[in-house]
């Protein structure tokens, strides 16, 4: 894999570890579904204006648009607003540690229904990071007990959800779809399915959406969370696989850390740095390949 995509993940990690901040904070004034619909309007116009600066194609009648849809309402519409519901009942920083499960359900999930094949390696990988998880959390025996099932619930829900649509975001790729056209792609399917829920059971107000203390995080949220994210997210997923670009997930909740310390002036301590060190080693064991496969592969071929 290019060295770039490592670099794609730390900044993808920073730009998602706000976005369970500016949910918890958006979840004032919206509900969930509301939530999932401005995520996705506001990444959708800046994937537009990237595609249309760069001069991407569009290639609209290429895009298979059932597969399209049915992958966007599961790994964004869905699981946007799954975890919106989840905070309600959670902290954001519980969210974003259960929402760490995603890598684990990419593989099983690859081998269960996609043909998928895990090594060593990947396994190896995420029990290091696991064990940084744990490290920089400082979680205690017991400490899961203590969680609220319906928060956990729909956390759990939503990384399965995850899991299956990075699947299928490969399939696409394969298919003929450009990194551009899957992530605009997704956005309009999210935007579409999510509104029409939003509209038909919650309440969307001006006063609300034109409030100065909500437009930063649905800026933050919207155009950074969604708009560029996928975009790297999907540029990880091409030219990585699915379960690599998924691995971003145990570093969101150190870089959730990292934002709290800077917004919220919260402390940074000794375990926090040792686990997140940790997390690094085992997200680089994780996307390294055996050698006999790696010598046995073609040079170019899509790594699973």
């Amino acid at each position: 894999m290019p060295r770039l995509i490592y670099a794609a993940l730390l900044l993808l990690s920073l730009i998602w570890g706000g976005s369970f901040y500016f949910i918890k904070i958006l979840l004032h004034d919206f509900g969930p579904w509301s939530i999932a619909f401005l995520r996705s309007s506001f990444g959708l116009v800046v994937v537009l204006l990237i595609m249309l600066i760069f001069k991407r194609p569009f290639g609209f009648r290429a895009i298979p648009w059932p597969a399209m849809f049915i992958m966007a309402m599961i790994n964004t519409a869905l699981p946007w607003a799954l975890i919106g519901f989840s905070e309600q009942h959670l902290t954001s920083s519980m969210a974003s540690i259960l929402n760490a499960t995603t890598p684990v359900w990419t593989i099983i999930v690859g081998i269960l229904f996609f043909r998928g094949k895990s090594n060593g390696m990947q396994w190896v990988g995420i029990g290091v990071a696991t064990i940084g998880l744990l490290i920089l959390l400082g979680v205690r025996p017991g400490a899961l007990l203590s969680i609220n099932g319906i928060g956990l619930l729909g956390m759990m829900t939503s990384t399965f959800c995850y899991a299956v649509g990075s699947q299928l975001s490969k399939r696409l790729s394969l298919r003929g779809c450009s990194m551009y056209q899957i992530t605009y792609g997704t956005l309009l399917s999210s935007t579409i399915f999510s509104g029409v829920l939003a509209f038909s059971t919650e309440s969307i107000t001006w006063p609300h959406l034109s409030s100065m203390d909500n437009v930063p995080n649905m800026i933050g949220l919207g155009m950074f969370g969604s708009g560029f994210a996928y975009i790297l997210f999907y540029y990880m997923v091409e030219k990585g696989s699915a379960e690599f670009a998924s691995m971003v997930t145990y570093l969101v909740p150190s870089t959730a850390l990292i934002w709290g310390a800077v917004l919220l002036n919260e402390t940074i301590h000794w375990n926090m740095l040792v686990g997140l060190v940790v997390i690094l080693l085992g997200v680089f064991v994780a996307s390294r390949k055996p050698r006999t496969a790696a010598s046995l592969e073609p040079h170019g071929a899509p790594t699973r």
